[in-house]
Order: structure tokens, then sequence, then C-alpha cells
């Protein structure tokens, strides 16, 4: 997997491949996890968690309802962090089942989570599918 984190100004930037399957979150929880380390003066601990669990939701989301390939873009700076999941689906209804992972129990909770955690949502079509983006603000 390429990692790609810069940090030589504002914002400290990050961009991840991300594997197919059920380790995309737990490798983007750990990628943002690690930036968070490096960059302590940008977050405090309570929007660090959160932010961890809202890459977990949008890559969870990614990997439950798009086919890949998956990646995870993250742009943090004081006050301010916004988190992008691409994927290979141009599909915008995020209704959309490939047949990859799929859910064993009752879900549909993940961006109403981002939301209540203050996040603002939005969705953009790509060349090769789609990215949605989290940006939250402290």
């Amino acid at each position: 997997m390429d990692t790609v984190v810069a940090s030589c100004g504002c914002p400290a930037t990050l961009h991840l491949q991300l594997p197919p399957g059920a380790h995309a979150a737990r490798h983007a929880r750990q990628a943002m996890a690690r930036m968070l380390t490096l960059e302590p003066a940008l977050c405090p601990r309570g929007a660090a968690e959160d932010l961890v669990l809202i890459v977990s939701e949008l890559v969870t989301n990614a990997v439950l309802h798009a086919k890949g390939p998956y990646a995870l873009t993250i742009s943090l700076e004081t006050g301010r962090a916004g988190i992008a999941v691409s994927d290979g689906s141009r599909e915008m209804s995020g209704h959309h089942a490939h047949g990859g992972t799929q859910r064993l129990g009752p879900g549909g909770r993940g961006l109403k989570i981002i939301r209540t955690l203050g996040a603002d949502l939005f969705v953009s079509r790509t060349g090769t599918g789609k990215q949605v983006i989290a940006v939250l603000t402290w």
C-alpha cells in the first residue's frame, strides 16, 4: 500500500490506497491514528477520537456498498479535518450492493453517526467512481 503523509506545512495530508474487503477499515483507522500521533498539536483528543470513528464508518460504507478500488485522503489542520473516501462505483444512492462484502446484521447508522458527531457530508462523482467527503470542525 502506498501511503503519503505531507506535514511540511498546514494542512497535513495523507493519501492511502486501501485493501479490498474487511481489512480496509482497520487499515484506515490505523492510518488516521498514526497521522494524529504525528500531528498532535492540530487536533484535541475528543476530536481525534471522532475522526477515527468517521474514517471507520466511511470506509466500511464504501466496502459494503461499492466496488473498489478504495482510497482514503485526509487533510488535517488546526480546527478542521477533511476525510475523503473514494471507491470505484458511480452509484450515488448508497443502496447498491456489489458481490463482495455483505452486512450480516442490522445497519444503516454509519452516516447518522457521522452527522451526529457534527461532520458535514458531501458526495461527488470522480472519473472512475465517487468520493464521499466528511468535514469536521472543532
